[in-house]
C-alpha cells in the first residue's frame, strides 16, 4: 500500500501531464467546412486524399448543410476555415464579422436544367413557370435574379421559384413538382441521367464569376496563419489533381455525391457512380488563387447584392470586397 502511494505520487504529475498535452493535440486539429456539392471537391480530395496530412495538418471535415449554416460555424469560432460562397462572407462582414477570404475554389457553375415536356427551351421561357432554386439570399439565388433573370429581361415575381437543396431541386424536377432547376454539380449531371430533362443555361458559359472562395476568420489567420497556408496548399495540389487526373480524383470523391456504387439511369442503364463524377468533374473551372478580374467580378456581385436588398452597409456605400481579402498566400507562392 505504501508503494502504491508513492508510486502515485511520483506518476499522477506525468498523467496529468499527459493528458494536458492530448488535450492541446485536440486542439490544434484543423477543422475545414464543406458543402456535398462539387464546388467544395477541392476540400474533399485533399482530406480523402491524405494532401491535408502531407503538408502537416491534422484535419477534420465537417459537413454543413448550407453555407449560412458554415458560416455561422466559422464566426462563431466552431471551424477554422470553410469553402463556400463567398456572398455569405460579404453579408456577415457587413454586420461587423470579422472574416477573410483567403483563396479560390471554384468559378461559378450554375445550370437551368428543365423538363423536357415543360416547354422551356430558353430563359424566357421561364416565364410563369416554377423553378427549383437555392435558399434566398444564396450565391446561387443573387446570381439567379440579378444576372441570370435580368438578361432575360424578367424578374423574380414572373415566375415561382423555390429555395431548397439541389438533391430536392433533382428529386422535383423526378417529380414533376417544378418545371426547371437551377443546380450545381454532381446534381445538374445526376438530373440529366436520371430523367427527361435538358440543360438549357449554364452561367459559367456567359457570365463566369467566383462562386465557391476559401474563408476564415480575422482571429484564425492571425492565431494560425501557418496551418491556413498548408490548407491552402492541400487544396491547391487537390486542385491538381481535379484538373490534371478526374479519374482518380472520382476514385476518392465519388461516394461523397453518389451513395449506391452504380447510378440508374433512363438510357445507359447502370452507371458507375465514378463515370457520373467524373463527368461532374470536368465540367469545373477550379482555381486555387483569385485574380484581378476574379476580384472585379466579386465586387459586381456585391454590388447586386446592395440592389437586391440583401447587403446593406453602415454608411449606405459600396461595400469594398477588398476590405475582406487577404491573399498573402497566393502571393507568396507566386500564383
Amino acid at each position: 500500500m505504501k508503494l502504491s502511494k508513492q508510486f502515485s505520487r511520483a506518476f499522477l504529475p506525468l498523467l496529468a501531464g499527459l493528458a494536458i498535452a492530448g488535450q492541446a493535440a485536440a486542439a490544434e486539429k484543423f477543422k475545414v467546412g464543406y458543402l456535398r456539392v462539387m464546388d467544395d471537391a477541392q476540400a474533399i480530395a485533399a482530406y480523402e486524399g491524405g494532401f491535408y496530412k502531407k503538408h502537416g495538418l491534422d484535419v477534420e471535415l465537417v459537413e454543413f448543410r448550407s453555407g449560412t449554416d458554415l458560416i455561422k460555424a466559422i464566426v462563431g469560432g466552431q471551424l477554422d476555415s470553410g469553402v463556400l460562397g463567398f456572398t455569405n462572407a460579404v453579408a456577415w462582414a457587413s454586420k461587423g464579422a470579422d472574416l477573410k477570404v483567403v483563396g479560390g475554389a471554384q468559378l461559378g457553375y450554375h445550370a437551368i436544367v428543365t423538363r423536357d415536356d415543360a416547354g422551356i427551351k430558353k430563359v424566357e421561357d421561364l416565364k410563369g413557370k416554377t423553378l427549383a432554386s437555392q435558399a434566398e439570399g444564396s450565391t446561387a439565388d443573387t446570381v439567379l435574379k440579378g444576372v441570370v433573370l435580368k438578361e432575360a429581361g424578367l424578374k423574380a415575381d414572373d415566375l415561382n421559384i423555390m429555395g431548397v437543396s439541389p438533391q430536392v431541386a433533382v428529386q422535383s424536377l423526378v417529380g414533376k413538382r417544378v418545371d426547371a432547376a437551377f443546380l450545381f454539380e454532381p446534381q445538374a449531371s445526376i438530373a440529366k441521367l436520371i430523367a427527361p430533362v435538358s440543360q438549357i443555361y449554364e452561367i459559367g458559359e456567359v457570365w463566369p464569376f467566383p462562386c465557391m472562395v476559401v474563408i476564415t476568420s480575422g482571429d484564425v489567420l492571425k492565431s494560425r496563419r501557418d496551418a491556413v497556408w498548408k490548407s491552402l496548399d492541400a487544396q491547391r495540389e487537390a486542385i491538381e489533381l481535379l484538373e490534371k487526373k478526374p479519374e482518380e480524383a472520382s476514385k476518392l470523391i465519388a461516394g461523397y455525391f453518389i451513395a449506391e456504387p452504380t447510378l440508374k439511369t433512363l438510357k445507359q442503364g447502370e452507371l458507375p457512380r465514378e463515370k457520373v463524377i467524373v463527368d461532374a468533374i470536368k465540367s469545373q473551372t477550379f482555381n486555387a488563387a483569385l485574380k484581378q478580374k476574379e476580384v472585379d467580378r466579386m465586387q459586381e456581385v456585391a454590388a447586386i447584392m446592395q440592389q437586391q436588398g440583401s447587403l446593406k452597409t453602415r454608411d449606405g456605400q459600396p461595400f469594398k470586397v477588398n476590405s475582406i481579402l487577404d491573399l498573402s498566400w497566393q502571393k507568396e507562392r507566386k500564383l
